[in-house]
């Protein structure tokens, strides 16, 4: 099965972004979930996956926790049947992966609108979040500046903006929020950008928002991976790009939150340079990854730092490299239930929390764990954003406005919770 899909793979590959027939290379792939029931279970998942190239959204980490598994039509009737075979059941949770990926192809083929007119509700490309970038901290220069972190593998700049309402000469403590680390996780960078346009254009008119902007120096990185992302938007083929765009070999990119100087390449990271979870040839091999890494050492009294990621709704700590607890878990995670209340005030949307690796899976090599474990910031976090599955990397637009209210909400109340602890 594996050796069939690779040659599916490189068939659509060679056929072009549409295929044949006014097909895309997605047509006919499904998205299925398996629920393991024991550790037999859980084994035979991560034995079987290994082994092949599927696209696995969702990794097998535990008993009673979903895996999910893109799987094209040839692939669909042999694996559900194995895995039935073994006592799982397959439950189908996207029909078909190409009909929602030409639902959002405008955002690849069309230049957004100028900077000013910037519309949140909808995804963007990279020139597009930068011109925002640029037009808003022009519009809000008392109280917001750009900055460059370095250039990316493919010679694009890393920039973000700091956010800071007091004179240059009171010190205050730091927060890094970022977003875009995985490519295809567009509700990350819209999620992180609508919250970073609130911050500016409702200061002072939001009276909770504004003390939580005059508590801590801002930095707001929204796109982590831009080769990664831009990549994305090249046409349906690259839609579910993961990584970084270095080359390794004969395959390209490194997971770059697997890449992080602390408990590096161990479990949850993988040494195959074709992995989605390829750690690299070594610790902080990618640009991207050790130019954040070294951007944020020289930040003084960084108090709270979020990596923002999807999908799960999930509000995480450290440790992800092993489910031993941290001696500042009962914080960070009393932390993280403030958050996810404040959140779930807003529409309902429940979020769990708890630490990385025995809520999600465990993972080596992280960011969290490294600004936790290296830096000593107490309040680092991984958040999984919506949803849970039924659209997964795929979440449509009419969800990025929801996605950054409710997760602006769950910031104002961290930021408290750090300000005060």
């Amino acid at each position: 099965m594996g050796t069939l899909n690779q040659l599916v793979f490189i068939a659509l590959t060679l056929l072009g972004p549409f295929g044949t027939l006014g097909h895309g290379p997605w047509t006919g792939h499904k998205v299925i979930r398996l629920t393991p029931h024991n550790v037999p279970d859980v084994k035979l998942l991560q034995t079987f996956l290994s082994e092949q190239r599927f696209d696995v959204w969702r990794a097998p980490s535990g008993v009673n926790r979903s895996v999910d598994i893109q799987l094209s039509s040839f692939d669909f009737d042999d694996v559900t049947n194995y895995l039935r075979e073994k006592g799982l059941h397959a439950t189908v949770m996207i029909e078909d992966v190409q009909q929602i990926i030409d639902e959002q192809r405008a955002y690849r083929n069309v230049k957004g609108p100028k900077a000013n007119e910037f519309d949140y509700t909808k995804y963007h490309q990279l020139d597009d979040i930068y011109d925002w970038m640029q037009n808003i901290t022009n519009v809000y220069k008392d109280r917001a500046t750009l900055f460059n972190i370095t250039k990316s593998y493919e010679g694009r700049e890393m920039v973000g903006i700091k956010i800071s309402t007091q004179p240059q000469n009171i010190k205050r403590p730091a927060f890094w929020i970022e977003g875009g680390i995985h490519a295809r996780e567009w509700i990350s960078p819209a999620t992180v950008v609508f919250m970073a346009g609130q911050m500016l254009d409702l200061y002072k008119l939001d009276m909770d928002l504004t003390e939580m902007v005059d508590s801590f120096d801002w930095y707001i990185l929204p796109v982590t991976n831009p080769d990664g992302y831009v990549y994305t938007f090249t046409d349906d083929r690259t839609r579910m790009w993961r990584k970084t765009r270095s080359k390794h070999g004969f395959c390209y990119g490194v997971d770059p939150n697997r890449n992080w100087d602390l408990e590096w390449c161990k479990e949850g990271a993988s040494k195959d340079p074709c992995s989605d979870t390829y750690c690299g040839p070594s610790a902080f091999s990618e640009v991207e990854v050790k130019g954040v890494a070294d951007f944020l050492s020289k930040i003084e009294n960084l108090k709270g730092f979020i990596d923002f990621h999807s999908y799960s709704q999930l509000w995480m700590s450290p440790w992800g490299y092993t489910t031993k607890l941290p001696e500042d878990f009962e914080a960070q995670d009393e932390g993280s239930a403030t958050a996810v209340k404040a959140l779930e005030e807003v529409y309902g949307t429940k979020y769990k929390h708890g630490s990385i690796a025995n809520i999600i899976y465990v993972a080596s090599g992280s960011s969290a764990d490294w600004t936790y474990g290296k830096l000593d910031v107490k309040y680092s976090y991984g958040v999984e954003l919506r949803d849970t599955g039924k659209y997964g990397f795929l979440l449509p637009d009419d969800q990025i406005i929801p996605s950054g209210k409710e997760t602006l909400q769950a910031l104002i109340a961290l930021a408290k919770y750090v300000r005060d602890n």
